[in-house]
C-alpha cells in the first residue's frame, strides 16, 4: 500500500487545526502543532512533506518559522495561512521561502488543489536530485571503463576520497588512466565548479618547473618579460594535478611542501606572500617509498602526499575489462573517423585478451585507433592487429575460436578449454585466461558450466 503523504498543520486556534486535521486525514498523514517551537519538534521527530502554517501566532510568527524549517534537511513544501492576506505579506512570504500563500476561511477545493501542485512539484525536485547523484556517481567516472574488481575497487576509492580535502597520490604503470582518476576525483568534488590544473613534470627542467607552478614577477630572470600566475594561482579554489611528481627536483619539493603546509608562497623573484585554497593531486609510475630511500625524494613531502593512495591495476590484472574498453574505443574512433565497424571477430578478441599489454590503456587505444583507420571491412579481424601482436599470439588458444562464433560462444570455448588445461583448477584456468577467481566463477554460472568443471577434476586451488 503505498504511503500517504505526510502533513503538518500549525495554528494557534485550536479549531482550525482540527478542522483542517478531519478534512485531510483521509488523504494525508496529519500532524499538529499549536505553535513554532512544537512544530519544530514534530519535524525533528517524524519525516513531513508538506507545512501548512498560520502567518499570525504568537512568539514565533509563520515567516520566522518557515526561515527555521528550510534551514533544515530535507525540506518540506511551506504553505501560510492567514486571515490577514495581502500582497505585501504574499509576496514576503514567497520571498522567505513559502512554496504558496492562502487566506482564511479556507477553501478546501483550493487547498486539495495547492496541495497536490506542491507534492508533485516537491516530487519532481526529489527525482530530479537523485537523478543529479546518480549522474555523478556514474559519469562522474564516465571515462574510466571497467567492471573487473580491481577497477571497481578503484571506483569505490575515487566515490569515498572525492567530497573530502584530502590529498590523493595515484599510482600506477604508465598508461593506466591516472589522469582520468585525477579528473573524476576533480568532478566528484566539492570543488567540481572551480578550476582542474594539471602539470606534467616529467616534461619541465626544475627551472621552468618552478616557475609553471608558482609564477615569476616580471625581470625574475632572462625573458621574463612581464608578470605571470603560476598553476598553484590558477588553480585556486580547485585542484591541481602533478602528473609523475617523482621527477622533481629536491628544490622544487621544498616549495611544494610549504605551500602543502602553510598554503602559501612567493612567485619566483617576489616578495609578496600569496595564499591559495588547493587541493593536491599527484601522480606516479615509480615507487615514491623506494626514492625516500634512495634520497632523492623528500619523506616529508611523501607523507603529505599519501594521505590517500590510489593503486591502479594494470590492464594485465584486467583483462576482462578489455571488451568495454574495445567498444568504447570503437565508437570514439568511428566517429572520428566517420567510420561503421561494427565489432572484432572473436579470433582477433581473443589475440587482444592473450597479449601482455605493456603500454597498458593507452597503448590499447592506439592499437584500436589503428585498425579502425586501417581497415576496410566492417568488423575488425587478427589480419588488422599489428605485426607483433599477431606475432605474439597464442597460437593454440586462438585456435580455440573461429571466426563465425558470437563473442559469448568464443568466450565459452576458451573457458573449457582452459578448465581442461588444467584439469578442473579454477585457480590456474582464470590465470591463463587473465581474469579473476571471481570473474570465472560468474561465467560458469553463466555460462551453466559448474557442473562440467566439477566433473573436470574440480580443484579450486
Amino acid at each position: 500500500m503505498m504511503k500517504k503523504p505526510s502533513i503538518l498543520i500549525v495554528d494557534d486556534e485550536r479549531s482550525t487545526r482540527e478542522g483542517l486535521a478531519r478534512a485531510l486525514k483521509r488523504q494525508y498523514e496529519v500532524h499538529l502543532a499549536e505553535d513554532g517551537p512544537r512544530a519544530l519538534d514534530v519535524l525533528s521527530q517524524n519525516d513531513i512533506d508538506v507545512v501548512l502554517s498560520d502567518l499570525r501566532m504568537p512568539g514565533m510568527d509563520g515567516i520566522t518559522l518557515i526561515q527555521r524549517i528550510l534551514a533544515r534537511t530535507p525540506q518540506p513544501v511551506c504553505i501560510l495561512l492567514t486571515a490577514y492576506g495581502s500582497i505585501e505579506t504574499a509576496v514576503e512570504a514567497i520571498k522567505r521561502g513559502a512554496s504558496d500563500f492562502l487566506t482564511k476561511p479556507v477553501n478546501l477545493d483550493e487547498l486539495d488543489l495547492r496541495l497536490q501542485s506542491a507534492l508533485r512539484a516537491r516530487h519532481m525536485e526529489q527525482e530530479n536530485r537523485q537523478l543529479r547523484e546518480q549522474l555523478d556517481a556514474k559519469f562522474g567516472m564516465e571515462s574510466i571503463v571497467g567492471e573487473s574488481p580491481a577497477i571497481q575497487e578503484v571506483f569505490d576509492t575515487v566515490r569515498q576520497v572525492a567530497p573530502s580535502r584530502a590529498n590523493v597520490l595515484i599510482q600506477g604503470e604508465t598508461g593506466t588512466g591516472k589522469e582520468l582518476v585525477a579528473q573524476a576525483i576533480h568532478r566528484l568534488s566539492p570543488r567540481a565548479k572551480g578550476p582542474l590544473i594539471t602539470v606534467h613534470c616529467a616534461s619541465l627542467p626544475p627551472t621552468l618547473l618552478e616557475s609553471e607552478l608558482f609564477g615569476h614577477e616580471k625581470g625574475a630572470f632572462t625573458g621574463a618579460t612581464e608578470r605571470r600566475p603560476g598553476r598553484f594561482e590558477l588553480a585556486d579554489g580547485g585542484s591541481l594535478f602533478l602528473d609523475e611528481i617523482g621527477e622533481i627536483d629536491s628544490s622544487v619539493q621544498v616549495k611544494i611542501l610549504r605551500v602543502l603546509e602553510q598554503r602559501t608562497f612567493e612567485r619566483v623573484g617576489g616578495r609578496d606572500t600569496l595564499e591559495v585554497d588547493v587541493r593536491l593531486m599527484a601522480a606516479t609510475n615509480k615507487d615514491l617509498k623506494q626514492l625516500v630511500q634512495e634520497g632523492t625524494f623528500r619523506e616529508d613531502l611523501f607523507y603529505r602526499l599519501n594521505v590517500v593512495t590510489i593503486m591502479l591495476p594494470s590492464l594485465q590484472e584486467r583483462l576482462e575489462d578489455i571488451p568495454l574498453l574495445v567498444q568504447k574505443f570503437l565508437e570514439e574512433f568511428n566517429a572520428e573517423n566517420n567510420k561503421q565497424i561494427e565489432g572484432l571477430t572473436p579470433d582477433c578478441l581473443s589475440a587482444l585478451m592473450t597479449y601482455d599489454w605493456p603500454g597498458n590503456i593507452r597503448e590499447l587505444r592506439n592499437v584500436i585507433e589503428r585498425m579502425v583507420v586501417l581497415s576496410r571491412q566492417p568488423r575488425l579481424t587478427v589480419r588488422d592487429l599489428p605485426a607483433h601482436m599477431r606475432q605474439g599470439a597464442d597460437e593454440p588458444r586462438a585456435a580455440m575460436v573461429t571466426p563465425d562464433m558470437s563473442l559469448d560462444d568464443a568466450e565459452r570455448t576458451m573457458i573449457i578449454k582452459a578448465l581442461e588445461m588444467h584439469a578442473g583448477n579454477r585457480t590456474k584456468a582464470a590465470k591463463q585466461l587473465g581474469i579473476s577467481r571471481r570473474t570465472l566463477h560468474r561465467k560458469l554460472n553463466e555460462y551453466g558450466l559448474r557442473e562440467n568443471a566439477e566433473k573436470s577434476g574440480g580443484g579450486d586451488a
